[in-house]
C-alpha cells in the first residue's frame, strides 16, 4: 500500500487531544484521519480495515495473543508516571474486601489494570459488571467502582470508603510509568514516513496545551484550569526507556494474572 493512502484512527478523548492535534493537516500526502471509540478502533486494525491506529495497550497485547504482526510505529503515546487524575478506584470497603466491581465501560486497558492491581496486591479476583456511561456510579450495586474520565476527576462526596488513583498504584507497586495506549501499525504497511509525522504532532500539542484545554473545557465540563493541570501534570506523551519497561511489566502481569495468555514479547517498531 502505498504510504499515502494510509487509513489511520484514533479516540477523539480528552486525553488524545495532544497527540491529534492539527494531525490531519500534517497528514496530507501520508494518509487520512478518522475518529472512533477505542474499541471499533482495534477491531477496525485487526480486520485490516485500519493500517494504523492509536489503540489501548490491553487491544495491542491481545492483538499479539491474537498472533497479529503488530508494530508500535512512535514514541507518541499516552502515559502517566505517577497520579493520572483520571483513572480511579472507588470503594465502599476496604481495598482487601472488594469481592465485587463495577468496570467503567469506556476503558478496557483500565479494568485490567484494576484487576491485575488487586490480584497482586491482595489476591482477590472480584467479580466484574459493566458500568454504562449513562448509569450513576454510586447507583452500582458493587463494593466498589473503577471510573475513567471527569467522573473520575471529582467523584461524589461522602459514598466511599477509600479512592484509589490507579496510576498512583501502579507506580508505587512497580516503581514504573504506566502506558495508557500508543500507535501501532498492522503488518505489512509502510510507515516510513509516518513516526516523524505523529511525533511532530504530539510535540506541537505539548506546545499548545493551555489553547487545547480552552477548547476543551466547555464540552468537558471541566475548567481550563482543570483541563490544563491534568494534560501538564498527569498526562505524558512520550514513550521512553522507562514507559518501555513499563509496558512490558504489564504485559507480563497480565499473563501472570491470567487476564491474557502467552503471547510475544512487547517490541518496538
Amino acid at each position: 500500500m502505498a504510504s499515502g493512502s494510509l487509513r489511520i484512527g484514533a479516540v477523539s478523548y480528552l486525553n488524545t487531544k495532544p497527540l491529534v492535534f492539527g494531525l490531519r493537516e500534517r497528514l496530507a500526502g501520508v494518509g487520512r484521519l478518522s475518529f472512533n471509540l477505542p474499541s471499533r478502533l482495534a477491531d477496525e486494525l485487526s480486520t485490516g480495515k485500519l493500517d494504523v491506529a492509536l489503540i489501548p495497550s490491553i487491544e495491542y497485547f491481545r492483538g499479539l495473543e491474537r498472533g497479529a504482526d503488530y508494530r508500535i510505529v512512535s514514541d507518541a503515546a499516552i502515559t502517566c508516571s505517577g497520579p493520572v487524575w483520571s483513572v480511579r478506584l472507588m470503594s465502599r470497603v476496604p481495598i482487601a474486601q472488594i469481592r465485587s466491581i463495577a468496570l467503567d465501560v469506556g476503558s478496557r486497558t483500565s479494568a485490567a489494570l484494576v484487576q491485575l492491581l488487586l490480584r497482586r496486591a491482595y489476591g482477590v479476583a472480584p467479580r466484574t459488571v459493566p458500568l454504562g456511561m449513562e448509569r450513576a456510579p454510586e447507583a452500582a450495586p458493587t463494593d466498589a467502582i473503577l471510573l475513567i474520565g471527569d467522573r473520575a476527576m471529582y467523584p461524589p462526596q461522602g459514598v466511599f470508603h477509600e479512592i484509589v488513583d490507579l496510576g498512583q498504584w501502579w507506580k508505587s507497586m512497580t516503581g514504573l510509568p504506566f502506558v495508557f495506549a500508543m500507535w501501532v501499525a498492522r503488518g505489512g504497511i509502510d510507515i516510513e514516513p509516518l513516526g516523524k509525522v505523529l511525533e511532530e504532532a504530539r510535540d506541537c500539542g505539548v506546545a499548545h496545551l493551555r489553547e487545547i484545554a480552552e477548547a476543551e473545557a466547555g464540552k468537558s465540563g471541566l475548567t481550563v484550569d482543570d483541563l490544563f493541570r491534568y494534560f501538564r501534570g498527569n498526562l505524558h506523551f512520550e514513550m521512553g526507556p522507562q514507559q518501555w519497561e513499563g509496558l512490558r511489566s504489564y504485559h507480563e502481569g497480565l499473563i501472570e494474572s491470567g487476564l491474557i495468555s502467552q503471547s510475544p514479547a512487547v517490541t518496538a517498531g
